[in-house]
């Protein structure tokens, strides 16, 4: 974010409560005082032009939401800058009770004034359009998930249960297409099982798709350094490296003890005077980061050896990056153990490794090439 004036020494703030098809707009006068408000269209433009007819200099936020982040682009490209607030971390008057676009407009022009905005990272085109492309291979995961869970469950309702070993490798699938519901009184089921069949064979054509390109831009992007430093650890596969990569995006924001706050990995609180009492963890932050980290998290139970698969992966890193990996490689399942030892729920000692695994993935995310 760029910006005529220092930040905070901006004579106007405006406040932006931007949707599809309106925006509230509010404005302060850091000098008169005067508040200005106005309904425009949502046309980076008509906001531009609008905000350039200020006193100025000025500054502008808007909370972060489903329009993105072009018109924060708009905003900087054009010299102004723009805070694009995170809603969670606005603060509201418990009193208030009526919520409208033009008194939220005011009150993020009134918190911009104040300098209480906390701010989120505005990514650039390129790491926008990688961030739809894992979160894209996201969807489809969870859409071959369910389509695989109804066609199973729909066989389950009919007395079909493979037993052939492994189920979604390529024998179960043969047995899936030896199924048939014959008879005029099954004809229902059996286009519903054909319905089934096809989505699956999609879902799965296009999950593949997508692997195939994150493989391509992982190996030759902005990403690659990091992505390859991260699958120095047990878990961290190329798809998953690449997914952490563009998701956190900028690591240096955070230190190794901050990370698991912000991915929703610490321990709820509520503690008051001598009592401490902590509970689930927060869940805060970004959900598909938390889910790759614990899934990652399992892979450090078993015991440690370094296989084909590991020593491939280390030589598409640095030495440095190796070294820090092993050990912490090492750490990891020795912490399991630990946990173990204590007999803590396999789940609570996974999330636990989880929330240490962060923190060796954003030592390796900030470690120099060299």
């Amino acid at each position: 974010m760029c910006g005529e004036a220092p930040m905070g020494a901006e004579r106007t703030s405006v406040g932006l409560d931007v949707h599809a098809r309106s925006v509230s707009a509010a404005a302060i006068d850091g000098v008169t005082g005067e508040l200005i408000k106005q309904r425009l269209v949502p046309d980076p433009r008509v906001v531009l032009d609008w905000v350039h007819d200020l006193p100025a200099p000025a500054a502008v936020t808007y909370e972060a939401g489903p329009t993105g982040f072009g018109l924060a682009r708009a905003l900087a490209a054009a010299g102004i800058r723009c805070e694009v607030a995170a809603p969670s971390k606005i603060n509201r008057p418990p009193g208030d009770r009526i919520k409208t676009d033009a008194r939220d407009a005011v009150l993020l022009a009134r918190l911009l004034r104040l300098d209480d905005i906390v701010a989120v990272r505005v990514p650039t085109v390129a790491q926008e359009s990688a961030r739809d492309l894992v979160r894209a291979r996201e969807d489809a995961r969870g859409d071959l998930m369910r389509v695989r869970h109804r066609l199973s469950k729909l066989l389950l309702r009919h007395g079909h249960v493979y037993s052939g070993g492994a189920a979604w490798t390529g024998k179960h699938e043969q047995w899936l297409r030896q199924i048939r519901f014959d008879g005029r009184g099954r004809a229902g089921t059996q286009a519903a099982y054909a319905a089934d069949l096809e989505a699956l064979t999609l879902t799965v054509a296009r999950r593949d798709r997508l692997d195939e390109q994150i493989t391509a831009l992982a190996a030759d992007s902005e990403f690659t350094p990091v992505t390859w430093r991260l699958c120095c650890l047990r878990g961290i596969s190329t798809l998953t490296g690449f997914s952490l990569a563009v998701e956190i995006g900028d690591w240096s924001r955070f230190t190794g003890a901050s990370i698991g706050a912000y991915l929703g990995l610490i321990p709820s609180e509520h503690s008051s005077g001598n009592s401490r009492r902590q509970g689930a963890i927060t869940k805060t932050g970004n959900s598909h980061v938390r889910r790759l980290l614990v899934e990652a998290a399992w892979h450090h139970q078993p015991a440690y050896r370094i296989g084909p698969t590991m020593r491939a992966r280390w030589d598409q890193a640095t030495p440095a990056a190796r070294v820090r990996g092993h050990a912490g490689n090492q750490r990891l399942h020795d912490r399991w153990v630990q946990l173990s030892s204590r007999n803590k729920k396999h789940t609570v000692a996974c999330v636990a490794i989880a929330r240490e695994l962060a923190g060796w993935c954003w030592s390796l995310a900030t470690l120099p090439d060299a």
